[in-house]
């Protein structure tokens, strides 16, 4: 059953009907592993560190229905983000039962706790369908990084990005994006780290801006359905990622469907508890998160 959708979700504070958008299908299921850590960064806008528990950590058996319809409706990738996806247990098993099916993502800090379990992945290198991994650096600087993440672990993360690429995989990497940076020299600055590690000088960079802590409310202007129709087309608003993906999230020991990656913290957008039931649904851009999308095209898909 779906939240009960107040005016709140339909007009702004001024009254000008909220932009929507409306799924267009699933191309990409994404699932919340929980919201659990082995770090505690103070910019997470999940607001995940060691013993979370606002998500919970899911298992297979929370899994496999949502992998199993989301093939019947012809999903082309499976995507999966936390917290720290790693201190999932079944974690792995998930993964080589999603990957039999569909190409998968994940995303990871890529320190302790995935260094701890990287060699139960040799036989998900072999998988019939490709997983990539995603490692967070936010910045092509140690101290920068580690002033966020914890002193040494810019080092793990890259030595975690060493070790999936050694093992075959596809990576890539989440940087901090700021609203006066030069991203030709922030890049620059990445692929020099990267040929001192082993790495690819060219590894896939996806930037993020601050999406703020679960629940703050953002000064943002409100994207309205005349912005959604006079500054984008049917093109663009396919682009947004509500309208080809969803997540899955285990809320109070039940698993849910949500709009997106970035607004598990707002009820407003659980739609239900399947795949096909939140498909039937209007996704209004209320969260200032959809501002980020609007505004910058932030995805966290790599589709």
């Amino acid at each position: 059953m779906q939240t009960i959708k107040t005016k709140d979700w339909f007009f702004t504070p001024n009254g000008d009907p909220r932009g929507y958008i409306d799924a267009h299908g699933i191309k990409e299921l994404w699932f919340h592993t929980g919201t659990a850590c082995n770090l505690e960064c103070p910019f997470c806008f999940e607001g995940s560190k060691p013993g979370d528990n606002r998500l919970q950590l899911i298992k297979f058996d929370d899994a496999k229905p949502f992998i199993d319809e989301a093939i019947e409706l012809d999903v082309q990738q499976f995507s999966f983000t936390g917290g720290e996806p790693f201190l999932a247990k079944d974690l792995v098993k998930i993964l080589e039962y999603a990957a039999d099916a569909r190409p998968c993502l994940v995303l990871t800090n890529g320190t302790d706790a995935l260094l701890k379990r990287i060699d139960q992945l040799n036989d998900l290198a072999k998988s019939k369908h490709p997983v990539s991994f995603r490692v967070s650096i936010d910045f092509p600087d140690e101290k920068q990084h580690d002033l966020g993440r914890g002193e040494g672990n810019f080092d793990k993360a890259l030595q975690g990005l060493k070790a999936l690429f050694d093992l075959g995989f596809h990576i890539s990497v989440a940087r901090q994006m700021k609203p006066d940076e030069n991203a030709k020299e922030i890049e620059q600055a990445f692929a020099d780290i990267f040929q001192r590690y082993g790495l690819p000088t060219d590894l896939h960079l996806v930037a993020f801006p601050d999406f703020l802590l679960p629940g703050a409310h953002a000064e943002v202007p409100y994207v309205t359905q005349h912005c959604m129709t006079t500054y984008q087309n049917e093109q663009t608003r396919q682009s947004f990622m509500c309208a080809f993906s969803k997540m899955v999230v285990k809320d109070k020991g039940e698993m849910r469907v949500y709009a997106c990656t970035l607004v598990d913290d707002d009820p407003d957008y659980d739609q239900g508890g399947t795949l096909k039931e939140s498909l039937e649904q209007r996704i209004s851009m209320k969260h200032h998160r959809c501002f980020s999308c609007f505004k910058f095209g932030s995805s966290c898909s790599e589709m």
